[in-house]
């Protein structure tokens, strides 16, 4: 497995479905849209210069999911400050049976645990072991990320709905130029304001900003259609 570039993709390799092309090219049409704007404007800043890395994956039920993704993973783990500022590695899962948005859930979290437990680096001592801790994010490979979802069974939230399961990692590293004051909050407001234009609902009350008393990283991985989130974080990480 690899990793693929915009350049890369500009025509259909060889070594990609149909479905899995497809499915690219609506990411990049949903992030270049100038009528309906998608509201990370981070992320449509990293897609217009080509900064992303594209990877793609079986159905997520797969046997081999996981260790794709573990693969893709590392591989960009270990060379993503060389691709620009706005990087994140974009995960297409192929196109998948009809699931409900808890079922999605599911899988995320369980493709979330089974891709920790197959990491041989040791968790980065700064980062706390449980998703409770505000300062807790995924750690793969001794390196730190946000993780966005989006799902085809996802409507009425549409910045988190898309054509095939998809996942997106952003490192931590890619996020320092926007925590300094007062552009954070430009920023941030910014955002805020075209996701609640994007979508049909009001923007869910578990976005918040990473470092604050209050945020909890996990929580905002994956979005549900309604205002609601787990009880309980269903990540549970190993022993150190």
């Amino acid at each position: 497995m690899r990793l693929y570039t915009s350049e890369d993709l500009i025509r259909k390799p060889e070594d990609i479905s149909h479905s899995h092309f497809s499915n690219y090219q609506a990411f990049l049409e949903k992030l270049a849209d100038k009528q309906d704007r998608f509201p990370c404007i981070p992320a449509v800043q990293g897609s217009s210069l080509k900064h992303f890395r594209f990877g793609f994956l079986p159905r997520p039920g797969n046997v081999h999911a996981v260790e794709t993704l573990a693969d893709l993973l590392g591989q960009y783990s270990h060379s993503y400050k060389g691709f620009g500022r706005y990087t994140s590695l974009i995960l297409l899962f192929e196109n998948d049976k009809e699931r409900s948005v808890a079922d999605y859930e599911y899988l995320f979290w369980k493709l979330l645990t089974d891709l920790h437990d197959s990491d041989s680096f040791n968790w980065p001592a700064e980062i706390p072991v449980h998703p409770s801790e505000p300062l807790w994010e995924f750690c793969f490979h001794g390196e730190r990320y946000f993780i966005y979802t989006a799902t085809p069974s996802h409507h009425k939230r549409k910045s988190r709905s898309f054509p095939c399961f998809l996942l997106a990692f952003t490192p931590r590293w890619a996020f320092e130029r926007f925590t300094s004051q007062p552009y954070a909050l430009s920023i941030k407001e910014k955002i805020r304001q075209r996701l609640t234009a994007y979508d049909e609902v009001p923007p869910h009350p578990d976005l918040n900003t990473y470092g604050q008393g209050d945020n909890f990283e996990a929580k905002q991985y994956f979005l549900r259609e309604d205002q609601t989130s787990s009880q309980s974080c269903p990540f549970h990480p190993k022993q150190r």
